[in-house]
């Protein structure tokens, strides 16, 4: 599966629009790890157990909306584009979302 940011793939052309695709996440962390990175805040610096968190969750946002794409045999989602939002304390929701499309390769 082809991804994009951008609204068109090079090399391809876009024969058909297949609608927008999504897949997200709502993830915490356990409490434990919650209470040291607020002791981590006071000192300063990247707070590991949050940035893991959060690549793992954009990881997985990514694959299911790639699934959902696939589901429609689509050739590649254009346009990726990923958002976040806090839904409750110590939760975020991570989306990714984007537009599936048919491909047609360009000859040379």
């Amino acid at each position: 599966m082809i991804v994009v940011t951008t609204d068109f793939v090079p090399g391809y052309e876009i024969v058909e629009t297949l609608g927008i695709v999504t897949g997200s996440i709502v993830n915490s962390k356990h409490l434990g790890k919650d209470i040291a990175a607020a002791f981590k805040t006071l000192a300063g610096g990247e707070i590991k157990s949050y940035t893991e968190l959060l690549v793992e969750s954009r990881n997985i946002a990514l694959k299911r909306m790639i699934d959902e794409a696939e589901k429609l045999g689509a050739d590649a989602v254009i346009g990726l584009r990923f958002g976040s939002s806090s839904v409750m304390q110590s939760a975020a929701e991570i989306l990714a979302y984007g537009t599936a499309v048919k491909l047609r390769k360009l000859s040379e």
